[in-house]
C-alpha cells in the first residue's frame, strides 16, 4: 500500500486566454483614415480601399467581440462606423464625377448654331472666322457680309476677326449663337482690326 498524502493535489494553472484585440483594431484606424480622406477631392481615391478593408477588419473584430474572445467591441463598432460612412463619401464622390465627365461630354458634343455677321463701310476687309482650331479665311469686296455654321466644342462661338485695308473705312463683327448674341466689336481707319469671340 501507498502511503496516503495530506498535501492537496496540484492544480496546473492554464495560461489566461490574451483577448484577439488587433483586427478591430487596424479596422477602426483604416476606416478612420479612409473617412478623413474620403472627401478630399482625387486624393479620395485612396480611401475606397481603405475604408473597404476597414469594414472587414472592423466586422471580423466586432464578431470576435461577440464570442469573448476581443475586448475591444466598441472599437470595432467605431471602425465599422466610420468605414461605412467613408464608404458612403467615397459612392457620392463618383456620381459627382461622372456627372461632371457626362456634362462636359454633351457640352462638347452639343452642336451650336453660329452666325458670323460684319457690318460697315469699309472695303476689301479681311475675315478670319469659324471654330478657333480650325478657323477659315475669305475676303469681303463689300459689307455687309454674313455666315452661317455649325460649331463644335467647348467654345460654340469660335472666333470672327475683321482686318481692313490701307483704305480703311469702319467695321463691326458680331457672333451670334443659337439666335442670342454673344460677342460685338468695332473698329475704324487702315489696318484696324476688330475682333469678336464667342463664348
Amino acid at each position: 500500500m501507498h502511503p496516503q498524502s495530506n498535501y492537496p493535489p496540484v492544480m496546473t494553472q492554464q495560461p489566461a486566454q490574451q483577448p484577439q484585440n488587433g483586427l478591430g483594431t487596424t479596422g477602426f484606424v483604416l476606416g478612420l483614415i479612409g473617412l478623413v480622406m474620403s472627401p478630399i477631392p482625387i486624393v479620395g481615391m485612396v480611401a475606397w480601399p481603405l475604408v473597404i478593408l476597414g469594414i472587414i477588419f472592423s466586422a471580423i473584430g466586432l464578431s470576435r467581440a461577440a464570442k469573448g474572445r476581443a475586448t475591444n467591441k466598441g472599437l470595432s463598432i467605431a471602425g465599422l462606423v466610420a468605414s461605412i460612412i467613408g464608404l458612403g463619401v467615397c459612392i457620392v464622390w463618383v456620381a459627382v464625377v461622372n456627372k461632371a465627365v457626362n456634362d462636359v461630354n454633351n457640352e462638347i458634343d452639343r452642336v451650336a448654331h453660329v452666325t458670323y455677321e460684319v457690318t460697315g463701310d469699309a472695303k476689301n476687309v479681311e475675315l478670319t472666322y469659324g471654330e478657333v482650331l480650325k478657323p477659315k479665311n475669305e475676303t469681303a469686296a463689300t459689307l455687309p457680309w454674313s455666315r452661317n455654321v455649325e460649331n463644335r466644342g467647348v467654345i460654340k462661338g469660335g472666333t470672327l476677326m475683321v482686318t481692313t485695308d490701307e483704305s480703311g473705312g469702319t467695321v463691326e463683327c458680331k457672333i451670334t449663337v443659337d439666335g442670342k448674341v454673344v460677342s460685338t466689336n468695332r473698329a475704324k481707319g487702315p489696318y484696324a482690326v476688330a475682333h469678336c469671340a464667342g463664348d
